[in-house]
């Protein structure tokens, strides 16, 4: 009897990461519908600034050339959500802009009024390694003591 797991014909890690996108685009659903967001919550969403279908001013992508993270809390507009994906206006200095984001693309959500947050890898990298950070301005989210609301989920594939 061997002690390593057979590999799975049943892409389980896809499909948890579909899910938890899920969570994010519902959440950002509700933001949509109720006009705003409720009480103090607000998010930290990073995504990956190439991924197939992002769309964003070229300036933010020489900024940021591989991954960034906006802030929802204050000053956005015409936050549309997709089943895809969701649009969002935002200001960077003082610039307005519109930003096409792919769920796909995205590889963080957190709300740090009740700490919770997710993680997970971008779809299409195949095991790319992390590039460092990124560079922005936007405060990075700490790591939380056990018992809180964090799921990370980092599956990795056998080749």
């Amino acid at each position: 009897m061997s002690d390593t797991a057979p590999d799975s014909l049943i892409p389980y890690d896809e499909i948890v990461q579909e899910a938890l996108r899920a969570v994010v685009g519902r959440v950002l659903g509700e933001v949509e519908r109720n006009g705003g967001l409720p009480g103090q919550h607000h998010f930290y969403i990073t995504f990956k600034t190439t991924a197939a279908g992002v769309d964003i001013p070229r300036h933010l992508i020489e900024r940021f050339p591989d991954e960034m993270t906006i802030v929802i809390q204050n000053r956005f507009w015409d936050l549309k959500v997709t089943p895809d994906g969701f649009e969002v206006g935002l200001s960077f200095n003082q610039v307005a802009s519109k930003l096409i984001v792919p769920f796909a693309a995205v590889t963080g959500f957190v709300d740090p009024a009740v700490n919770f947050a997710l993680q997970f890898q971008a779809q299409g990298e195949d095991d790319a390694p992390e590039s460092g950070s990124a560079g922005n301005d936007a405060p990075v989210a700490e790591p939380i003591e056990d018992g809180s609301n964090v799921v990370s989920v980092d599956f990795t594939r056998k080749k």
